[in-house]
């Protein structure tokens, strides 16, 4: 496969992050986990834990969960051609960015650089936030839309985007992958 980037999106839950392994594997002998969540409590080292345990040997993981864009544009850029990256996932990039008051605007240009200049097909994984209720609070609100331009901006640099619901993938840009 030739793919340059794939978006997949789905709610919380989906079965996106197990959907894009897959992908992945599919992709190249070789991959990259660009993870981005932080354990905050012990309900998300468990789901973390979940996530390590079904990536074997040939997964490397670079930790991306500083609220800088540093870590992932330096992840981006170790990536080999005979490799595919996962980046799981753009949503807690987001958040670890808006917590830590960064420059949004800096960050995202930083990662559109560094997907552009990435040697290997990338696999982004993001929630879709935008079908749920409007939040009741400034914080969450702003959130939600900084989610909904970086998913826009995603999906106009992919080649592909797929949707993921219930485990099952819709395709939203290109064939399914």
């Amino acid at each position: 496969m030739t793919e340059k980037s794939i978006l997949v999106l789905g709610g919380a839950a989906s079965g996106k992050s197990e959907w894009a392994e897959a992908l992945a594997m599919r992709l190249a002998p070789r991959r990259l986990y660009i993870a981005t969540a932080q354990a905050w409590d012990d309900e998300m080292r468990e789901k973390l834990a979940r996530h390590r345990a079904r990536r074997d040997t040939t997964w490397r993981t670079a930790e991306c969960t500083s609220a800088t864009q540093d870590a992932l544009v330096a992840a981006l850029a170790s990536a080999q051609p005979d490799e595919a990256v996962l980046l799981d996932c753009a949503t807690m990039w987001l958040t670890n960015l808006i917590l830590a008051e960064a420059d949004l605007p800096l960050a995202e240009t930083a990662l559109f650089e560094a997907l552009s200049n990435c040697a290997a097909p990338v696999v982004i994984v993001s929630n879709e936030v935008g079908q749920g209720i409007v939040p009741d609070n400034a914080l969450s609100r702003r959130f939600r839309e900084a989610q909904g331009a970086l998913n826009q901006r995603l999906a106009a640099h992919a080649t592909h985007v797929v949707a993921v619901m219930a485990g099952l993938p819709l395709s939203l840009k290109g064939p399914l992958p």
